[in-house]
């Protein structure tokens, strides 16, 4: 029934499955962001509650039969999934609806795929993707499964092309694993000479969409790429700053956003661009005031910080987009402290928009960097673009 209704290009039904976690969205508010930003568009949504993920269907027989009709009734070509979905929950969704799903990972997969400028970052993608679509072998050659071998023989063709692909996989993996070590080494390599020169870095960090881009613009007056929605800049940027306070330059670098149930594989993936805030000496954790779920994107936030072992490195909290809080959310001072982990950090709130409360930002990191011996003169100009092309 399903196959004679046309569909929609890029018309996706969107699915959430609430089990109880205090962050599930239940608007699918990120969700459509992230479809937008990937190119699709949502059509309808569905939420439903459950205690545990149905092991063949996610979400059951009956959810799965309501999902077809909604995606027929509103000529969806895909459904995606808010949460992660098992190679073989995917495949039997797909033969249950008639039509392609996709789930959270792959939807930030994508993303990350269509934003790579650099060439370390189109490694990095590359590298997560492969890993990937290494555990949805079984689903994508499918059509092989009916295929047997000869008397006595179990398997036959159909295995062999499995295996094949598995190892040409395989082998892909190591390959960009391999690339993606030279690029590591030349990073080591640049950092080494920032360290040398007794540079003071800096690492911008924060929920995607928070503002780090147009913050990091503000403060060095850069054209990095910066726009509202998720994912904007994927490639590290580095620049030096000049601080008049302390009468000294340091080190600036913009990182990739964090998000929510970021796939493990991107976290792995991307470890060279995010070891620019394992090693720096301040983080500034740039947080959007204006969005209800900042304390939710802050605690995530911190949860990546933990797996790339950043979680020590001191932090100031730079509270962005003041200019669109109402005057009644506008804060009584902009400057105070806050728990964080049972560690009390620095706040300063300011808009990187209207350059409100910058001043006092600019003041706060030349007296973090006065730690630090006065810096030699730098090489090769004020600009270090460290995307490796």
């Amino acid at each position: 029934m399903s196959e004679l209704i046309p569909r929609i290009e890029g018309a996706v039904v969107l699915v959430g499955v609430d089990f109880g976690l205090p962050h599930f969205d239940g608007e699918l508010e990120e969700l459509g962001l992230l479809a937008q930003t990937a190119g699709l568009q949502p059509v309808a949504r569905l939420v439903c509650k459950r205690k545990a993920p149905d092991a063949a269907l996610f979400v059951g027989s009956g959810k799965a039969d309501e999902i077809r009709e909604l995606a027929e009734l509103h000529r969806a070509s895909e459904v995606v999934f808010d949460q992660s979905l098992s190679p073989a929950q995917q495949r039997n969704l797909e033969r249950q609806l008639g039509i392609a799903v996709y789930d959270r990972t792959f939807l930030i997969l994508e993303i990350f795929a269509q934003r790579a400028r650099s060439h370390e970052g189109k490694l990095q993608v590359e590298l997560a993707r492969l890993q990937y679509l290494s555990t949805r072998l079984v689903r994508r050659w499918s059509h092989l499964e009916r295929q047997t071998g000869g008397a006595g023989v179990r398997g036959g063709p159909g295995e062999k092309q499995i295996e094949l692909d598995r190892r040409m996989i395989g082998e892909s993996i190591k390959r960009t694993r391999e690339r993606l070590v030279k690029v590591q080494r030349q990073r080591g390599t640049q950092r080494r000479q920032r360290e040398r020169r007794d540079t003071f870095n800096i690492s911008l960090v924060g929920y995607t969409n928070a503002g780090k881009s147009s913050l990091f613009n503000a403060l060095v007056k850069a054209r990095a790429y910066a726009a509202d929605q998720l994912f904007a800049t994927l490639d590290t940027t580095t620049r030096q700053l000049y601080l008049g306070d302390a009468r000294r330059k340091v080190s600036i670098s913009d990182t990739v956003g964090f998000i929510r149930d970021l796939p493990h594989g991107l976290i792995d993936a991307f470890k060279a661009t995010l070891q620019e805030a394992v090693d720096a000496d301040l983080l500034l954790h740039v947080v959007d005031a204006s969005n209800p779920h900042h304390p939710e994107q802050m605690a995530e936030v911190q949860s990546v910080l933990r797996d790339i072992g950043a979680d020590a490195v001191p932090q100031l909290l730079v509270f962005n987009k003041l200019d669109a809080l109402e005057s009644t959310q506008r804060p009584l001072n902009l400057q105070d402290e806050i728990d964080i982990d049972g560690v009390q950090v620095s706040r300063i709130f300011l808009s990187a928009h209207t350059a409100e409360g910058l001043p006092a930002l600019r003041a706060e990191l030349a007296l973090r960097s006065q730690s630090v011996a006065e810096e030699m003169p730098l090489e090769g100009g004020a600009e270090l673009h460290e995307a490796a092309d």
